[in-house]
């Protein structure tokens, strides 16, 4: 690791790494994998190419959880977004579904691995996923749902926080803010894990009263509401809220060597230390002062301007005794040159030299350009060795481990009262707090600890007496309670169908069905009718049907263990499963979609008729829908393998004997859905939100938003939009469904005229990753057919392992209908400079198309 190098590779990179190593040596816990990200570039550290590196236990004598060849913590790199350049993670974001679809496939890869090891040919689910910072968030809550997993998340710092704490300082606007730090797309990630994570993990009280509490997704006063409602088993209306945990981050002490040791070591003439020479950096360090037996006021940040480093030298400058008493050590980073730091760094610096240089502190202040992590240490008991001070005086610190790491090597603390130091001094009772706005605050705090050397002593013993409070074994423990009181979560199918296996064959699969006297299939989606468990099919062709629609409602529904294994072996084997490439056409414009549909047919007519291609119809409407519109432009449904519908709410698949009606549902898919789903709270709340607009517009003759019932299921209420322009944007219904807990995912589709709000993580790109897990359809066969604009959910459909084809021109009209309000623009999120994304001529015929598939290497010329 390269702590330091940049605002990426701070504090929070320590943390994730050591939790991690240090999980990996509980009990009970047998692996741990730390999925990041892969580069092979120049300028960063060969390492950051290893596609797997293992993280060796702290104290690897005392290590006694070896249980097998796979065991222990591992760092695992999966390459996305470009291959051979280090970028920072504000310009991921576009490259985020990529790197979701290659840590699936490490998941699905290293479960069959254990399996085979431990589970004795069963595949090891994990337990959890957590996900850290926002884009980790972001994919944990995707993989979350592709894998039916519990997921926790810890934010370290967050987006809205940061963006007021931007726009107090007056410096730059929202706009400029949201252009530079993509900001806007981050806080929609930290929304997104708090509807998806059944823990939050922060590591103070202040973060979730003063921080989460800006969020729509959470409100303390009602979190504890459900809280209550949940204990005294009263319905909550669909209502969810996770679970806030505060768990301070720990840290490893068996190696730590304070100066005492040191000193203690040195006088009784043996040991490690006694006679040895100072280290380099303490050298390095204190050339730059003309009196070094001051003592040292110690920081140790980035040059970044939210750690406020220019306000503690102001202070320090401005401040004549303080001055005369001690010496101050910047610690920023690592750096050659000036010119070759990052705009924003180098100018942090340049102020921190133009204020020693107004404040004439020459021979007073330290900067060296370099430090090695390892020297650390070496840093810390150098200012404790010159009975100095360590101040983090950033504007806010989410938790501060330099705070707990100084504390340790016997250092009193100043630190910023906005974040994560309150918690820590007032657990360790070792320092003092200040206002980092404040600069007479800054100095007066310093002044106090570097004058008074009884106050001094106080705070030095009690950090050094309560530190053990921050250990990473008594972190783990508390983290693994918490993850033990999950209800667990995984594939339904692992428990119901535990003989199903790749070694079944399609003449199996189809000998099975052909042997039963009955074949559920059915024409129409589950639409709100009655229920009827009776799966007798004598009678009329009308009664026939009917009770098909009834017993597939059923199924959507929860049915019984043995009607779910005969369903099961109807779709055992599905077609997808046979096919060398996947198309998938998600084509979000009506008009022409029966248009596209016989184009790209035709430009694949020679490999389609072979059997080796497979086609899913990926789209908002509903299964009769679809059926009809295929039916009306001479289309066979048989001409596809899969139809997701409903906006991915609903996944169906093409059967065997077409004469009783087509298709057949896929009620697994919901398990890996219907998670936090609200039912009938939510339908509520959407009915009590149209007659809210209805009543506001109450001059029209017509009503604007109306219910659908015939268009809705039981995980898809859709609505219907008259006037598309006087309806409240996507961002505001999300919103107010957000504030009253209620967890969903919201799309505006057909250019606006449809609503259709489905489980939070359910979505047209979920049902392929779904089809991954569930069947073994590699994503990187399939084939994204779309338009240059589309539903709200486009953006998901844009990114991953898959290749995609845009067809330009086509539904171009939803980026000013459904895309002109969204809270950060498209161009954030697609990945335009992709190896994997083609985009057709305007107009494009079923040539252009064969043309694009050839220049993405799918088929030969």
């Amino acid at each position: 690791m390269e702590l330091g190098r940049d605002s990426d590779t701070g504090g929070q990179v320590k943390y994730v790494v050591e939790l991690a190593r240090a999980l990996g040596s509980m009990p009970g816990v047998y692996r741990v994998d730390l999925l990041t990200r892969q580069v092979a570039a120049p300028d960063v550290h060969w390492s950051y190419g290893e596609p797997a590196e293992m993280l060796t236990p702290r104290n690897a004598d005392d290590f006694t959880n070896d249980l097998g060849e796979s065991s222990g913590a591992y760092i695992v790199r999966i390459p996305f977004g470009p291959r051979d350049k280090y970028i920072p993670k504000e310009l991921l974001w576009p490259h985020i579904p990529e790197f979701v679809d290659g840590a699936l496939k490490h998941i699905m890869q290293m479960s069959n691995v254990l399996g085979e090891q431990i589970g004795c040919g069963n595949a090891i689910w994990p337990v959890a996923i957590h996900g850290h910072y926002a884009d980790a968030g972001d994919s944990a809550a995707l993989l979350s749902g592709a894998l039916n997993v519990p997921m926790l998340f810890t934010g370290h710092s967050l987006g809205r926080d940061k963006l007021e704490q931007l726009l107090k300082q007056s410096r730059t606007s929202r706009d400029e803010i949201n252009t530079t730090y993509k900001i806007m797309r981050r806080i929609e990630a930290e929304e997104l894990s708090l509807d998806s994570s059944e823990v939050l993990i922060t590591s103070t009280r202040q973060e979730i009263e003063e921080q989460w509490r800006l969020y729509d997704g959470f409100d303390p006063i009602l979190e504890r509401k459900i809280r209550a409602r949940i204990r005294r088993n009263v319905s909550c209306y669909g209502r969810f809220t996770p679970r806030m945990a505060v768990i301070p981050p720990g840290m490893e002490f068996h190696h730590i060597v304070t100066v005492d040791d040191v000193d203690n070591s040195e006088a009784q003439g043996n040991g490690d230390y006694a006679n040895s020479p100072d280290p380099p950096i303490w050298s390095e360090i204190m050339r730059f002062f003309t009196n070094a037996r001051k003592p040292m006021i110690l920081a140790l940040a980035r040059p970044d301007p939210k750690k406020n480093i220019t306000t503690l030298v102001k202070a320090f400058g401005e401040c004549r005794q303080l001055r005369e008493l001690a010496n101050l050590t910047l610690i920023m980073g690592n750096r050659d040159g000036i010119d070759e730091m990052s705009s924003t760094n180098a100018s942090v610096l340049l102020s921190v030299i133009k204020l020693i240089d107004k404040y004439d502190l020459y021979g007073q202040v330290s900067y060296p350009k370099h430090h090695k992590q390892y020297e650390v240490p070496d840093i810390y008991r150098l200012a404790a060795k010159t009975k100095g001070v360590f101040i983090n005086p950033a504007f806010i610190e989410p938790f501060g481990l330099t705070l707990i790491e100084a504390a340790a090597y016997g250092l009193p603390i100043v630190a910023t009262k906005n974040g994560g130091p309150v918690d820590i001094i007032g657990t360790l009772d070792n320092g003092l707090l200040i206002d980092p706005h404040d600069d007479h605050s800054i100095a007066d705090a310093l002044l106090q600890l570097v004058a008074d050397k009884h106050l001094w002593s106080k705070c030095r013993q009690n950090g050094l007496k309560n530190i053990h409070l921050f250990s990473w074994p008594e972190h783990c423990k508390t983290y693994l309670t918490r993850i033990a009181s999950f209800k667990p979560r995984f594939p339904q199918w692992q428990t119901d169908n535990e003989d199903n296996s790749e070694s079944d064959s399609p003449s199996d699969s189809f000998r099975d069905i052909n042997d039963l006297s009955l074949n559920l299939k059915f024409s129409l989606d589950s639409e709100k009718s009655e229920n009827n468990s009776s799966l007798d099919f004598d009678g009329s062709s009308s009664e026939r049907k009917s009770k098909i629609e009834n017993a597939v409602l059923a199924w959507s529904r929860g049915i019984d263990e043995d009607t779910r294994k005969f369903v099961d072996q109807i779709i055992k084997f599905p077609a997808l499963r046979r096919r060398k490439l996947i198309f998938v056409i998600a084509v979000d414009d009506k008009e022409s979609l029966l248009e596209i549909i016989t184009k790209i047919f035709e430009s694949v007519d020679k490999e389609r008729n072979e059997g080796s291609l497979g086609f899913i119809l990926s789209s908002s409407l509903t299964m009769t829908e679809i059926n009809n519109l295929l039916v009306s432009g001479g289309l066979k449904p048989n001409d596809f393998d899969a139809f997701v519908c409903n906006s991915g709410s609903d996944l169906y698949y093409l059967t065997l004997d077409p004469e009783d009606g087509p298709f057949v549902i896929d009620f697994y898919y919901h398990s890996h859905t219907e998670y936090r789903w609200g039912s009938e709270g939510l339908r509520k709340a959407l009915v009590r939100w149209a007659s809210s607009v209805n009543e506001k517009k109450a001059g029209n003759a017509e009503e604007i938003v109306t219910t659908a019932d015939q268009l809705s299921s039981d995980y898809c209420y859709a609505l219907k939009i008259q006037k598309p322009g006087e309806v409240p944007p996507l961002r505001e219904l999300r919103k107010l469904l957000r504030i009253q807990a209620l967890r969903c995912h919201v799309v505006y589709c057909e250019t606006g005229t449809r609503i259709n709000v489905i489980p939070v993580l359910a979505s047209r790109a979920h049902a392929l990753r779904y089809l991954y897990v569930r069947w073994g359809v590699e994503l990187s066969n399939m084939v994204v057919f779309a338009g240059e604009s589309g539903d709200t959910d486009y953006e998901g459909l844009n990114g991953g392992v898959h290749k995609t084809v845009i067809l330009k021109g086509v539904c171009s009209d939803a980026n000013t209908v459904l895309h002109s309000n969204r809270s950060y623009p498209l161009s954030d999120v697609m990945p335009f400079d992709s190896p994997n994304v083609m985009e057709t001529p305007e107009n494009c015929t079923s040539s252009d198309i064969r043309i694009s598939l050839e220049k993405l290497g799918l088929l030969k010329g």
